[in-house]
């Protein structure tokens, strides 16, 4: 039963990976390119709950789908006991790197959540645009270290 559970979840979690990157990709591009605040105004209201809710569950999957990989593959003792090895070392990078861009998508998701369709003040704005690049920048980061990982094991 664990090798079928241990299966569905790698399929699950690389489906929601490419989902969350490209998803990510696309709404870095989204805000790029739409420069009127006009357009901005009728775009995001209306794909922006959709997106943040989707990316809400990939993040649950991803996170929970990790955790049993990580028990099965026995990386949750190598993490919590690091031993300078290379699936050590790329172990607790990626790791790290989740943390921050778990908190990152919270912060993100809490202040689009809570001023979708309504004017954004300053420090929402700054939080919610830096928030966002970093969530876009992390996600090449720990996408690299799951490669790393992949490769290793």
């Amino acid at each position: 039963m664990w090798d079928w559970i241990t299966k569905w979840a790698f399929h699950i979690h690389l489906i929601m990976a490419i989902s969350w990157i490209g998803g990510s990709v696309f709404m870095f591009i989204l805000g790029i390119t739409l420069r009127d605040k006009k357009a901005q105004q009728e775009v995001y209201p209306h794909i922006g709950p959709i997106f943040g809710w989707f990316e809400v569950a990939s993040l649950i999957l991803l996170l929970t789908t990790g955790f049993i990989m990580g028990i099965h593959y026995h990386l949750m003792d190598i993490l919590l006991h690091p031993n300078g090895s290379p699936i050590s070392d790329a172990l607790q990078k990626k790791s790290i790197l989740v943390a921050i861009l778990t908190v990152a998508t919270v912060v993100h998701f809490v202040i689009a959540y809570k001023t979708n369709g309504k004017v954004r003040t300053p420090l929402q704005q700054f939080l919610s645009r830096s928030s966002s690049m970093l969530i876009f920048f992390l996600n090449l980061f720990v996408m690299h270290y799951a490669i790393v990982l992949r490769n290793i094991l």
